[in-house]
């Protein structure tokens, strides 16, 4: 005989009877209220609840609002440090490359032409990065570009000092000045 053939008379109830069996899935009935449902908060309550967690959230959103601008410009300036860090060091390394430019505008002043297509490949590659060269020869002397290490007396007709003669080219790099050109000034 199966369970579904089987009287419901014949049905097995445990000791205690079927009430003990629900209370204790249930549990006790001392923690609901008396009319069997929870009981509701006032609108006060409610009100004063809604109140707290709307500041909460605009205190957390000002906050994630405050560290987003902090990280974005931590992120501004690391990167214009690191652009920085990037110029100066091509800025070294073009300071470091004069030498090179010197010996080759000597060696064509002696008259050695075979050097003059590296020279001018070298300075057209450092010109197109930034390198300016500087050959104020018949210009006015201007100290803050110019470093005087000769003088000649002039014949009174100019108005102060003229460059005369190119010694050594100074450079400008970015706009900055890197080197003096060294010349020759007519008082």
């Amino acid at each position: 005989m199966s369970s579904f053939d089987q009287d419901p008379a014949d049905e097995v109830v445990p000791v205690g009877g079927p009430a003990r069996g629900v209370e204790e899935e249930h549990g006790d009935d001392q923690d609901l209220p008396a009319d069997g449902g929870e009981e509701s908060p006032s609108v006060e309550d409610l009100l004063s609840d809604l109140e707290r967690v709307t500041k909460e959230r605009d205190d957390y959103l000002a906050l994630a609002q405050a560290k987003q601008a902090e990280f974005e410009n931590f992120r501004k300036r690391t990167m214009k440090q690191q652009a920085e860090d990037v110029a100066r060091a091509v800025g070294r390394l073009v300071e470091s490359m004069l030498p090179v430019l010197d010996a080759f505008d000597y060696g064509i002043g002696h008259g050695d032409e075979s050097i003059a297509p590296m020279r001018a490949q070298l300075l057209a590659v450092l010109e197109k990065e930034g390198l300016v060269r500087l050959e104020p020869a018949g210009e006015p002397f201007d100290p803050t570009e110019h470093e005087a290490v000769a003088h000649e007396p002039g014949d009174g007709e100019a108005d102060g000092p003229v460059v005369t003669e190119v010694l050594r080219a100074g450079y400008r790099w970015q706009g900055h000045l890197v080197r003096p050109v060294m010349v020759r000034v007519r008082d």
